[in-house]
């Protein structure tokens, strides 16, 4: 026979334990001046790519049509060689900025550190590029906390 919930008779249910599942781990919120600055960095990265390939293109087309090979040659295509992997350096950067990892913070503040260098060694303090790298620095400081 059947009890009135149309279990068989006779069988007994036993109420299955409940786990604890832990809360879902919160990802940290990317402030949205972070995420542009990724997105341009990575902009500036790709076209940095193109530069670089552009030059090795340049200095491998007279090997190409059989021309001689020279030292003007040689040194263009080691320059677009060396470009070219600065700028993967670069995209690799916004990627980790994009992402929030604290290596790409430092590496982004290494680099703009090397910059506003650059400039005030030229003695271009008032230049366009020593401003928006010395707000880029000082923004990429503020924002550090986001980063882990």
């Amino acid at each position: 026979m059947a009890d009135g919930c149309g279990r068989p008779e006779g069988l007994m249910t036993t109420a299955t334990p409940t786990t604890y599942a832990p809360p879902a781990p919160t990802t940290p919120s990317r402030p949205l001046g972070v995420a542009i600055l990724a997105v341009l960095v990575g902009i500036y990265g790709f076209l940095i790519i193109v530069a670089g390939a552009l030059l090795v293109a340049g200095a491998s087309a007279p090997a190409l049509f059989g021309a001689p090979s020279s030292i003007a040659g040689l040194g263009g295509l080691t320059f677009g060689v060396i470009v070219l992997v600065i700028g993967l350096i670069i995209l690799g950067l916004a990627v980790g900025l994009w992402h929030l990892r604290m290596w790409a913070l430092v590496l982004t503040i290494l680099f703009l550190l090397f910059e506003l260098a650059t400039y005030g060694l030229a003695g271009r303090f008032v230049s366009l590029g020593f401003i928006i790298a010395l707000l880029l620095f000082i923004y990429l400081l503020a924002v550090h906390r986001h980063f882990d």
